[in-house]
């Protein structure tokens, strides 16, 4: 082979005999890295130009292994099998060269050698590159997929072909239950954390079920799940899983706090919008309650959301028995927070005023002037719970922060 002859594989004027050995390191180092040898169209021949004539790479070659660089991350092949391709074509086609090219003496060899190295230094960084670039704008594109997805499922899209074939290469199996868990941290959630990876490792690794989608919105985490576990996964997804979630994001970010509510499974693209709309009642609820509790299911809120339900009727229940206690020293505040902690711990005086940080003695004053104020006995058991979902439906109002709502807008 001498210096004057270029060599162009696939499909060139290059002689047989010269096609045919350039043809044999693609396929033997295609073999060794399980990789497509139509990755290697162009970077041969630049470095068969490089070792014989010691020129460097041109622009349109380096283009062509942009390209290639771009169609490897398309296709999923690992970063690792493609280089790995490239450096073994590269020592294969250096092993040979003294066979095909008469080297006159070690000067040539060096040249040689360094004009090789450069052209596989430049040909792999470009390659590198090109990969990295479109496997980035993958991910963003998958990422909006999903979003896109989640968003449609969450608001129960009327296209159910549309989003049964758009769920399809998530692995989502809309025909079995799934439930929406929502996360919020105390702090909001930043831009671009970590969370979302974590959760669907954690999930994959703890169930091993591949039908999870985790994403963003508004400020939540959104985590769907099947509600049950096909026959061949490891483990079954049982109660528990909002907890699970919560212990989850509270190692990967330890010292923040989480609010994490778990909607009911339904089946059916509709049955996830509707688990998700529970979760985010869930959620507000426990807020409006100020509820201590980290994990909040809504199967416990199913009575405070007939209260919202009905909000004329808690608005007259509001004002006509504890409508009194704007008029105590104070307001009604400090008297419903006494009477919050008196029900959370079952009626016990000492344990409400432990969890007040008070004395027995202001807790029991307190309650008397409830009823002496209200009418309403705390302790007597028929009087008690008028009393309790009295205070409940404050809380859920915000009431005495915000004003009741009026007749027309408690009737909206």
């Amino acid at each position: 082979m001498s210096e004057s002859r270029g060599l162009r594989w696939p499909g060139s004027d290059t002689n047989s005999a010269d096609e045919a050995w350039l043809t044999a390191i693609a396929q033997a180092a295609a073999g060794d890295s399980q990789a497509p040898l139509e990755l290697l169209v162009e970077y041969l021949t630049l470095l068969a130009d490089a070792a014989i004539s010691g020129r460097r790479p041109r622009e349109h070659e380096l283009a062509i292994v942009r390209e290639l660089g771009r169609r490897a991350a398309e296709q999923g092949i690992p970063a690792g099998r493609v280089v790995d391709l490239y450096l073994s074509a590269a020592w294969r086609m250096w092993r040979d060269l003294p066979d095909v090219v008469p080297y006159r003496d070690r000067d040539t060899v060096r040249a040689s050698a360094q004009a090789v190295l450069r052209a596989v230094g430049e040909a792999i960084a470009v390659l590198v590159d090109s990969y990295q670039i479109a496997t980035q704008h993958l991910i963003r594109q998958e990422e909006s997929l999903r979003r896109e997805l989640v968003d449609d499922l969450l608001r129960g899209d009327p296209d159910v072909a549309g989003i049964v074939e758009r769920a399809e290469p998530f692995g989502l199996d809309l025909g079995r239950p799934h439930q929406v868990v929502l996360a919020r941290p105390a702090d909001g959630l930043p831009e671009g954390d970590t969370s979302v990876n974590m959760l669907e490792l954690f999930i994959l690794d703890r169930f091993g079920d591949r039908e999870v989608l985790v994403a963003t919105k508004e400020g939540l985490l959104v985590v769907l799940i099947p509600a049950t576990a096909p026959s061949t996964a490891p483990r079954t997804i049982t109660q528990g899983v909002g907890t699970l979630i919560h212990d989850a994001l509270i190692r990967h970010r330890s010292g923040r706090e989480w609010r994490v509510t778990t909607g009911r499974p339904y089946p059916g693209s509709y049955g996830i919008a509707r688990s998700y709309e529970e979760a985010r009642e869930a959620l507000t609820l426990a807020e409006r309650l100020q509820l201590d509790m980290p994990v909040v299911d809504a199967r416990d809120m199913l009575v405070y959301r007939v209260l919202v339900r009905d909000q004329a009727a808690i608005v007259d229940l509001i004002q006509a028995v504890l409508g009194p206690l704007t008029q105590a020293r104070g307001g009604a505040e400090p008297l419903l927070q006494t009477l919050e902690a008196y029900f959370a711990t079952g009626e016990v005086a000492t344990e409400a005023a432990r969890r007040l940080n008070m004395s027995v003695r202001t807790v029991t004053y307190r309650l008397d002037k409830v009823k002496t104020m209200t009418g309403h006995d705390p302790g007597d058991p028929a009087q008690r719970f008028t009393l309790h979902i009295a205070v409940l439906g404050a809380r859920l109002l915000d009431w005495p922060a915000r004003d009741l709502p009026s007749g027309a807008e408690a009737h909206a």
